[in-house]
């Protein structure tokens, strides 16, 4: 028996990478999975059913079940879609993988509104898009599981990608905020950061492509686990996953305060600020070798 048997998937970006090891390894243990994928190329260009028909294809040789969706996670209708077809060809929903994005990268001086937009409407609200309608269900069944997927350039910051890290930070607020409000109906909500090499990461210069080089079937294993039963106790947490090693994030916390009596002044705080509060230092600025604080003349 596998440790999915009986359950219900939807995995968007599913054509290729880690989506579609995701999907492969979701039907391996037994799920029957909706793949979904638009088919765009990795600036979210030339939209085709063919990548998600593959996986499909790759699939059913594999004795597993699944069926194809193109619709776009961009679309409040594409979302519903994915669900409608998950309920309609199996009946149900019981796991929902958000593997869907695209890249446009500019430094933020330069960065244009569409590339903003286009962006942060596949990764932010291509989660919301499909969690919405998934969660309406799930709610009502009192059972589901939902794995979302981040990104280190947006848990640390990423200087060429503005639109990227910040959806995929925002990703990380949706995480939360859906795994307290769904807590009370049994649905877990987990996040992914991974590190693999795909076709997003091909772009990268080679340094930082050597960082990414772990296979995106690595990713698999994690998330067939979260949406599995033996989960059923994890939820709201942030996990990376790089070849064979498995991180635990941390949750944004206090690290100090201070308090005057006499309420602040600029002057007053400037005088304490470096000694009582110090700086939480990201830790990127260290690992591209940026100089800070600047050296003055």
């Amino acid at each position: 028996m596998g440790l999915l048997d009986g359950k219900v998937a939807v995995v968007t970006g599913a054509g290729s990478g880690i989506g579609r090891g995701v999907a492969l390894g979701l039907a391996a243990g037994g799920a029957s999975v909706v793949v979904n994928d638009y088919g765009v190329t990795v600036d979210g260009r030339d939209p085709s059913s063919e990548r998600a028909l593959a996986v499909v294809k790759e699939i059913e040789s594999r004795g597993g079940r699944a069926v194809a969706n193109a619709d776009s996670v961009a679309t409040m209708a594409g979302g519903q879609a994915m669900v409608d077809t998950a309920l309609k060809s199996f009946g149900d929903l019981h796991i929902v993988v958000c593997c869907a994005g695209i890249l446009k990268e500019r430094m933020i001086f330069n960065m244009s509104e569409e590339e903003w937009d286009s962006v942060v409407a596949v990764h932010l609200k291509g989660h919301f898009t499909v969690m919405r309608p998934a969660t309406k269900h799930m709610r009502e069944k009192k059972y589901g599981r939902i794995v979302t997927f981040t990104s280190t350039a947006g848990l640390e910051g990423s200087a060429g990608q503005p639109n990227y890290s910040a959806a995929k930070e925002g990703i990380v607020g949706l995480t939360r905020s859906t795994a307290l409000a769904m807590a009370k109906y049994g649905v877990t909500v987990n996040c992914i950061s991974p590190t693999a090499e795909t076709r997003m990461t091909e772009r990268l210069p080679d340094g930082r492509r050597a960082q990414a080089a772990a296979p995106p079937e690595a990713i698999a294993p994690v998330v067939a686990f979260l949406a599995s039963d033996r989960a059923a106790h994890i939820t709201g947490q942030i996990l990376h996953v790089r070849g064979n090693q498995i991180s635990l994030f941390s949750h944004p916390a206090p690290i100090r305060a201070i308090t005057s009596q006499e309420g602040w002044t600029p002057e007053a705080l400037a005088d304490v600020y470096d000694g009582a509060l110090g700086q939480d230092r990201l830790r990127r600025i260290d690992a591209l070798g940026i100089t800070w604080p600047p050296k003055t003349s």
